[in-house]
């Protein structure tokens, strides 16, 4: 109507000739645009359906991977002081009590070497040639001979007095000998067995305190705790050494684990002896196979994951600790189920068919499909929706 108005302003003399073709030909580009716009929606609107595809479906929780030593731990000192020497080098392998490291500290050293001295005298007093207990026997000896005379003479001079042979004075002079010794005796008796219990006891007291010292002393000297191989050194010969810092780690030389991060709401899910599929950045083009080998029990508040350990069935040739990659654990399978591409499902539980929206049941599903248990057979074509 408008481009009519134009034609009639033309016929008037309001607008020439030339302004009324160029409002022409702008209209007829709209009208154009117009209609390819239409026909574009129009071609949009029809979809193409697919049809449920039976396939074997397999349902894993994801996981990231990280290979490490199987019993590795951190190597720490129970004491401080200068690192002196290092026995080893990454890679090497060394058996249980293999000395690693040794640190300088001279006093300990001479604490046990007097400690073992006084050890050594306490052993001579007890049971040497010097023996104090070998003076007291003598005396007892002496004692037991001197007891016995004086008893003769004493039994003698009372058989006498008994007699009336003999004076008085005499039978108790005699029998005050006779007592004096016998409680010599006793005294020299108990004094022995006193002084052998102390001798006993401090020879005990100088074992313990050159055991305390000795292990003190061995303290300064860092060994391995297992037979395996050494995969870090943080200390060099020199460097200050305290109970805090880490010194080495040490590990299994030929057993691996993967230690396996699963979210909290997969966790559930996961139990011992499942299969673990594991792709490993070092070998991509290699799946390797693994099974669940332990679960531990506790959080990582960090992350929100839980730590499980897995074991190689067949491990590759050379590993390394920190080799990292993606893992899936097995946690259902099965085989020839009917399935749809997950795209084409609507609000978890719905598709759209020529039939319109219709409601499924669904099963197992893995990253790209999802199992189908009712709602739909495989003769229904399925539409994918906005």
């Amino acid at each position: 109507m408008e481009l009519a108005n134009n034609k009639a302003l033309v016929l008037e003399g309001m607008i020439d000739n030339q302004h009324y073709g160029i409002l022409k030909n702008n209209y007829m580009k709209v009208w154009i645009c117009i209609s390819i716009l239409f026909l574009l929606l129009s071609c949009s609107g029809t979809q193409e359906g697919i049809l449920p595809i039976e396939r074997d479906l397999t349902e894993s929780v994801y996981s990231s991977a990280t290979i490490q030593p199987d019993s590795l731990y951190q190597v720490y000192a129970s004491v401080s002081g200068i690192l002196d020497a290092v026995f080893v080098v990454e890679g090497d392998l060394v058996s249980q009590n293999t000395p690693l490291f040794q640190i300088i500290d001279k006093t300990p050293k001479l604490n046990t070497q007097n400690a073992k001295f006084a050890l050594d005298l306490a052993k001579q007093n007890y049971d040497g040639e010097a023996a104090i207990l070998n003076n007291i026997q003598d005396e007892i000896r002496a004692a037991k001979l001197k007891y016995k005379n004086d008893s003769i003479n004493y039994f003698r001079q009372k058989s006498l007095w008994e007699q009336n042979i003999g004076s008085k004075t005499q039978f108790e002079s005699k029998k005050l000998i006779y007592e004096l010794a016998s409680n010599q005796l006793q005294l020299l008796q108990g004094k022995y067995n006193r002084t052998k219990n102390e001798l006993q006891t401090s020879v005990k007291q100088a074992q313990n305190a050159y055991q305390s010292s000795f292990i003190a002393n061995n303290d300064f000297t860092i060994n391995s705790k297992m037979n395996g191989k050494v995969y870090a050194l943080y200390k060099e010969p020199g460097e200050i050494v305290t109970s805090l810092e880490p010194m080495a780690a040490i590990g299994s030389a030929n057993r691996f684990i993967i230690e396996l991060l699963v979210d909290e709401v997969d966790i559930v899910q996961i139990g011992k002896g499942q299969d673990v599929l594991i792709q490993l950045d070092a070998y991509p083009d290699t799946v390797f196979k693994a099974k669940v080998y332990k679960i531990y029990p506790k959080k990582d508040e960090r992350n929100q994951t839980f730590t499980i350990e897995a074991l190689f069935v067949n491990p590759p040739e050379i590993l390394y600790p920190g080799l990292s990659g993606e893992a899936n654990i097995v946690i259902a399978k099965k085989e020839q189920v009917l399935t749809i591409p997950k795209a084409y499902l609507i609000e978890s539980n719905k598709v759209k068919t020529d039939e319109g929206f219709v409601t499924v049941e669904t099963g197992l599903q893995n990253i790209e499909y999802i199992e189908i248990l009712s709602g739909i057979t495989k003769d229904t074509y399925i539409y994918k929706t906005e």
